[in-house]
């Protein structure tokens, strides 16, 4: 069995405050036994406002996140998948909000683009990320020493259709900045729907608690298993959630309810 873990942050608008503390948990994972570690979205910054990532975008292989993620994945020989960070992007007003994969040499191996971009408006709360971030277009899956790992970045969660493009996944990670008011409602049912519906492990790595620009996130970050048990939780502040993949239990799920083998469309 292999063990996996997702951090938890409350990121600020400090990016070295935020990868001193990413360095931290990421270790401590490791201590763990966790041989892939995820970061939530926005890790390395929560600005006060939307454009303060824009600042910050970094080109591929290159500029301080990247190089905190790469030497912890080296430094630790575990797989770290990068939460999300702002990359540049053709649009010089907009970024990529984008996932990285390291392999346990510390090389970036895989790249996700986030594809869809949240909007929500209720009374004062609002949020269009379209005009900060330029989507990305590619479902990307790796294989892991225990199987294939389907990549998702928070509004990703509500589209199946996204997670059925993967493929027979032995996990599929999420990494989240819910709000609080939409996590309340929906994180967790929609965490386990896209567990029970793909027959695999769903490891969620999410932001959680207030942050200085005054928005809360859901947090609850956490792991659940192939039949939609939810295995470790952590409600809000910064942590870890860890836990083990049992490819015997994954497969005697898939043998007893062979529902992905009765797919006719």
């Amino acid at each position: 069995m292999s063990t996996v873990a997702a951090v938890q942050m409350i990121s600020t608008p400090d990016v070295a405050e935020n990868i001193a503390t990413a360095r931290r948990l990421v270790r401590d994972a490791a201590a763990r036994g966790a041989t892939l570690v995820t970061l939530p979205e926005y890790w390395p910054i929560m600005g006060m406002s939307d454009t303060d990532k824009v600042a910050h975008a970094e080109a591929p292989g290159q500029g301080p996140i990247q190089e905190c993620m790469a030497q912890a994945a080296r430094e630790h020989g575990i797989w770290l998948i990068g939460g999300t960070l702002p990359l540049v992007s053709p649009d010089a007003g907009r970024v990529m909000n984008t996932t990285l994969v390291y392999d346990p040499q510390g090389r970036p191996v895989h790249r996700y683009d986030k594809i869809h971009l949240f909007g929500f408006t209720r009374g004062a709360e609002s949020y269009d990320e379209a005009r900060t971030i330029v989507p990305g277009e590619a479902v990307v899956t790796f294989e892991a020493p225990f199987g294939r790992v389907g990549l998702s970045v928070c509004y990703d969660l509500r589209f199946p259709e996204l997670y059925r493009a993967m493929g027979e996944c032995a996990l599929m990670v999420v990494t989240a900045a819910f709000t609080h008011t939409t996590g309340l409602a929906h994180w967790e049912v929609l965490l386990r729907a896209r567990a029970i519906e793909n027959q695999c492990y769903v490891l969620a790595s999410a932001q959680g608690g207030t942050h200085q620009n005054g928005r809360r996130t859901f947090g609850h970050s956490m792991l659940i298993d192939p039949w939609g048990e939810v295995k470790a939780v952590l409600e809000e502040g910064e942590g870890i959630v860890s836990g083990a993949l049992d490819p015997a239990f994954l497969a005697e799920v898939r043998e007893s309810l062979p529902a992905l083998k009765h797919r006719k469309l």
